[in-house]
């Protein structure tokens, strides 16, 4: 979507922010309208294709219709207080209100995502396994909640930002299947923060968190690690993590020249397996379109019959391996393996959801985007230019308030409410005060509401890492600012 389409939609919720078409305008995560609840969402239709859901995880919307639970539960570090938050409504998208207050000035963490079905399999944080995570007594940690905001629908939601050592499980599920039974899964994902450690996974895995054997786990793995070696491309791809082996067919490795990797910033990946003679892999753009099979066909050589256990699992492997990366926004496991058409229709659920990332803010004389170094939210970190990539350090929101937010919480700053030439722009918690407050100009300029000076770069610097501070605005190309989906 070009910023001008940002701008339609957002000028009908925001009416009292500053946004300036085809130059710099505003996009706003907060005030949103929220999305019309589907008539049937992802369980609903897996359900009424024969093959329910097991489990069914999100932290951005409900996956049935008549879904008004909690989604997920946050805990802040400054009490240890925890809080549910729920859809705005039955079958709608998260309501975030409740956690951006809640997290103000402190630092939250995800500690459990709910299941939305009957069986309750709710995920908190694993205790571990074979490989230790780095939390207490060797369990895993949990997810930044203010990390990966995104909107959809227009309202303002969180990913789960899974980075090494960051997991989630429950052991011994309810209604999942096991042994051979087939099963299908599906997640909504992005091609962006992924890496190629082991291993981002969502799906089921065993009991032990040991790798017991071959076949007993069923789980997409998404990322760019190539296991047998000698794969076409750099990913990442959508794999199966069936234990002992990453496939992404019956031998292992993508000798695929038409599938070198999946670049969205959000993807949906699909894995079903009927537990004896066929596995299937897909993946599709989460915005638009229908599905694509990378891969249908038999098992690999030793996994059938499948001895799948019945341990949900995301962000590691089934021996608990840590050192994967991706994002998680939605997901299920099925009791049974889901028809084409059962897929093709959940796809284009995920497509009608609108999910979008906030823009990037890049210079009109560099091409490079301003950037949080190596992705840091410590309060006075100063924001300089870097290569444009997508991550959520580059990844602005701007309020009704004036503010330009990143990380969900932190917003950009006058150093010290500082307003004379040379003063430094920072992130800080964000507090409501002038030297946090921004007009976005017709020129293409970036001004404080504070200081009434420009956002510029140091010595019109265009390399990376130069770094960003205030000066008296004279309209050159290093005060030209615009903004990039």
């Amino acid at each position: 979507m070009v910023a001008r389409n940002r701008l339609r939609k957002v000028l009908s919720a925001m009416a009292t922010a500053t946004l300036i078409a085809g130059t710099l305008v505003g996009s706003s995560l907060v005030g949103g309208t929220a999305a019309q609840a589907a008539a049937s969402l992802p369980c609903d239709i897996y359900a009424a294709g024969g093959t329910p859901c097991a489990a069914a995880h999100s932290t951005t919307r409900a996956l049935f219709a008549s879904y008004n639970g909690p989604l997920y539960q946050v805990q802040r570090a400054s009490d240890n207080r925890y809080l549910d938050i729920g859809p705005v409504a039955a079958g709608g998208v998260a309501n975030s209100a409740p956690q951006i207050s809640f997290c103000a000035r402190t630092r939250c963490t995800i500690t459990k995502i709910y299941d939305q079905t009957a069986h309750h399999n709710d995920m908190p944080i694993s205790w571990g396994g074979y490989w230790p995570g780095p939390g207490p007594n060797g369990s895993d940690i949990g997810a930044d909640a203010m990390a990966l905001p995104l909107t959809v629908g227009g309202r303002q939601v969180f990913g789960v930002m899974v980075t090494p050592g960051v997991g989630y499980r429950v052991d011994h599920a309810k209604g999942v299947p096991v042994g051979a039974q087939p099963e299908g899964i599906y997640m909504v994902t992005s091609s962006t923060g992924v890496n190629g450690g082991c291993c981002f996974d969502y799906g089921t895995a065993q009991n032990s968190h040991n790798a017991d054997a071959r076949a007993t786990m069923n789980a997409i793995y998404w990322g760019k690690a190539c296991w047998f070696g000698g794969c076409v491309g750099t990913g990442p791809w959508v794999q199966a993590d069936l234990e002992w082996g990453l496939f992404q067919n019956e031998t292992g490795p993508n000798k695929d020249p038409n599938n070198p990797g999946v670049d969205y910033p959000f993807v949906s990946a699909w894995l079903k397996n009927n537990g004896t003679t066929n596995f299937t892999l897909k993946y599709g753009n989460g915005n638009s379109g229908g599905l694509t099979t990378t891969y249908s066909g038999r098992l690999p050589n030793g996994y059938s019959p499948m001895k799948m256990e019945n341990s949900v699992l995301l962000g590691t492997g089934g021996d608990n391996s840590p050192t994967g990366s991706g994002y998680f926004f939605e997901g299920a496991v099925t009791f049974g393996f889901p028809s084409n058409a059962t897929e093709d229709a959940v796809q284009a659920t995920i497509t009608a959801a609108g999910y979008e990332f906030p823009p990037m803010i890049v210079g009109g004389q560099s091409g490079r985007c301003l950037d949080v170094p190596d992705g840091t939210s410590t309060n006075g970190t100063r924001v300089h230019l870097w290569d444009c990539w997508g991550g959520t350090m580059q990844r602005w929101t701007y309020t009704a308030n004036k503010e330009w937010r990143v990380f969900g919480d932190k917003c950009l700053d006058a150093s010290g409410k500082g307003t004379a030439n040379g003063t430094a722009v920072i992130i800080w918690d964000c507090h409501g005060g002038t030297n946090q407050k921004w007009n976005n100009n017709p020129d293409g300029t970036i001004t404080g509401v504070q200081s009434g000076k420009c956002v510029d770069t140091v010595a019109n610097g265009t390399a990376r890492g130069t770094k960003i501070h205030l000066w008296d605005c004279h309209g050159g190309p290093s005060q030209q600012w615009s903004l990039r989906d």
